[in-house]
């Protein structure tokens, strides 16, 4: 039984893609034991103990603690290119999609701030093959952002004279919400979110047309 990590971090089933129930309990622990420790202090021991399992019973689901890790990484940079797809085809100009990326970018680091920290600054630690894979997934969430920003400008709505900088410049803004987030502070993840879709249109000048 999951203590810490099944309490962590969402409802559970936002890891319902993971299959079987016992491979699941194992992502949660792992992202607990990650996020508190860090990678390269985690062992298989550790996961395991928090999954209440034994440290053989995880080599039946995964090979290696870096599996794992990757397994987190991809569910977790997969969500945020959803994020920022859905919102660059919701009806409206390109501030109401700049709205709605921002918003829900930093509301899901906000939310899921335990998830976010770990796939954001442990990335470096996935082997060279698993890297390429979840950088295009970074890259695709990059070009979506970027898309709604170049729309903005070229339709006049935004003043933005270097869009990819901009763009890098938003994201990082929005990824570093949940290495400060504390489900125990001030703001919801709502209100980070809200707060976070008016900087950025200030920072970019957002007008109607």
């Amino acid at each position: 039984m999951v203590t810490e990590a099944e309490r962590a971090d969402g409802p559970a089933e936002d890891w319902a893609d993971v299959s079987p129930e016992a491979a699941r309990r194992l992502v949660r622990a792992a992202v607990q034991a990650f996020a508190e420790r860090g990678y390269h202090a985690t062992t298989t021991r550790d996961i395991a103990g928090r999954a209440g399992m034994s440290p053989a019973a995880l080599y039946i689901h995964y090979r290696t603690k870096e599996e794992l890790l990757y397994r987190i990484s991809g569910v977790g940079h997969e969500k945020a290119l959803r994020i920022m797809e859905e919102a660059a085809a919701v009806e409206g100009g390109p501030t109401e999609r700049l709205r709605a990326a921002v918003r829900a970018f930093a509301c899901w680091h906000a939310r899921h701030h335990t998830t976010a920290r770990v796939i954001q600054y442990e990335l470096q630690a996935l082997s060279e093959e698993h890297y390429t894979e979840i950088a295009d997934l970074r890259r695709r969430t990059d070009r979506s952002l970027r898309g709604i920003l170049q729309d903005g400008a070229d339709a006049g709505e935004f003043t933005v004279g270097d869009v990819p900088g901009t763009t890098l410049a938003v994201l990082s803004l929005c990824v570093d919400v949940a290495r400060w987030f504390s489900a125990e502070g001030a703001r919801t993840p709502e209100e980070v979110g809200d707060l976070y879709a008016d900087l950025v249109l200030r920072m970019v000048g957002a007008r109607r047309p």
